[in-house]
């Protein structure tokens, strides 16, 4: 009867001692921590006329490209000019054993000394022979035959004339001479060699102008054709815009050029025509087959909006910015991006000029989220790379119109 009580006693005692313990752990506990207000850099989206530069990769070839073939057969005795060094117009670069040729000259010239005695006889009869045909000494028939031994022995002396000049020249061609100013190339031949006139000796290259072949497409062609067919009436089209290089280490140019020429058909396969640059090059820093990324200006956008490109997100074909309001809460926007100029990136719908844009912490914001905004200094001492993508290269006076290649036969 007395254990009842006492277990429902127990029972109370043990809910009570729970109820204690799960007071006293609830006070020692603390709060649960709230999530820092993140920072981000921003920057305002600004508006401006701005040049849309176009690109294209190109080689750089010699304005002149002159391959050194020797006119006669004959064993290499010296090669004058060092590999890769400049050489004028009529500088020798190599010499052929000319004892042959010498030789032979010196027949040639015997043989016209002995036709020209001929010829002097036979004149010398023929003028005498005048008066006693008059007197009839001697009959008209006679006078013909002395007459056209004559005329034969005068044919005679004008060949061995020409053979004398032959002869001078084939002597006069074992002096390879550079035909014209240039860059003269590694020789493939060796001294000693026997060498024909299908034997390469060297190429010499005129470097200064130099010219860029680069491959414009189809419809670019197309939208340009008004200015080159002005350019090739007049020289330099109204509004043509100047090129700029880019070398293979990245750095740019110092020298603008200009458009030259264009070429006569367009590949059929790559659906491309090629195109000439011209660059100064008194330096002669640029030399044939280099590297060279060509970038000009053909067009103006009025009124672009830009932003840097790091503040632009793409996750699979979507574009993406965080604006941030003046409440400083952001509002994540789809955009559509057009062209990149320099490190900034055109937005043709999505932003307003004067809003605010993450440019750094994309990653920790969320739409809606209050942020923390400081400006971005890059963005601030940055210099405008919409308006000069590249640093300014210089265009010395008399550069602007190279002259033409000459004409010149290739030895």
């Amino acid at each position: 009867m007395g254990t009842k009580p006492t277990m429902v006693k127990i029972r109370l005692v043990c809910v009570a001692g729970v109820a204690i313990a799960s007071v006293l752990g609830n006070a020692c506990r603390k709060p649960a921590p709230t999530a820092p207000t993140p920072t981000v850099l921003v920057t305002e989206v600004i508006q401006k006329d701005v040049p849309i530069f176009s690109e294209w990769v190109g080689t750089t070839v010699g304005f002149v490209n002159a391959q050194i073939h020797p006119r006669v057969q004959g064993y290499l005795l010296k090669q004058v000019y060092q590999d890769g060094r400049a050489v004028k117009a009529g500088e020798l670069l190599f010499q052929i054993d000319d004892r042959d040729y010498k030789a032979a000259l010196d027949q040639a010239q015997g043989t016209l000394a002995q036709q020209q005695a001929d010829f002097v006889k036979n004149k010398q009869d023929l003028d005498r022979d005048k008066t006693l045909v008059a007197q009839g000494v001697i009959s008209a028939e006679e006078f013909d035959h002395i007459e056209q031994a004559t005329r034969a022995s005068s044919a005679r002396v004008e060949s061995a004339k020409a053979a004398v000049e032959t002869a001078r020249l084939n002597l006069e061609w074992t002096r390879v001479q550079s035909p014209i100013d240039g860059i003269a190339g590694f020789a493939p031949v060796q001294v000693g060699d026997l060498v024909t006139p299908s034997t390469l000796l060297t190429t010499v290259s005129q470097v200064d102008p130099i010219k860029v072949n680069f491959p414009i497409s189809e419809q670019e062609y197309l939208e340009a054709s008004d200015r080159i067919k002005e350019h090739q009436a007049t020289g330099r089209a109204k509004g043509e815009p100047d090129l700029q290089l880019v070398l293979g280490d990245g750095s740019v140019y110092k020298y603008t050029g200009r458009f030259y020429r264009v070429d006569r058909e367009v590949n059929i396969q790559t659906g491309t025509i090629e195109v000439q640059g011209l660059f100064p090059n008194p330096d002669a820093v640029l030399r044939p087959g280099q590297y060279a990324k060509i970038r000009a200006a053909n067009k103006t956008k009025l009124g672009a909006l830009l932003v840097p490109q790091r503040a632009v997100e793409e996750t699979q074909g979507q574009y993406q910015v965080a604006v941030v309001g003046s409440d400083n809460a952001v509002s994540l926007r789809n955009v559509k991006p057009g062209d990149k100029v320099g490190d900034q990136w055109i937005i043709t719908d999505g932003v307003k000029a004067g809003e605010r844009v993450v440019t750094e912490g994309l990653q920790k914001v969320k739409d809606g989220m209050v942020v923390i905004t400081q400006p971005d200094p890059a963005a601030a001492s940055a210099p405008s790379s919409a308006s000069s993508p590249l640093p300014v290269p210089q265009n010395p006076g008399g550069q602007s119109s190279p002259p033409a290649a000459p004409d010149v036969r290739h030895q």
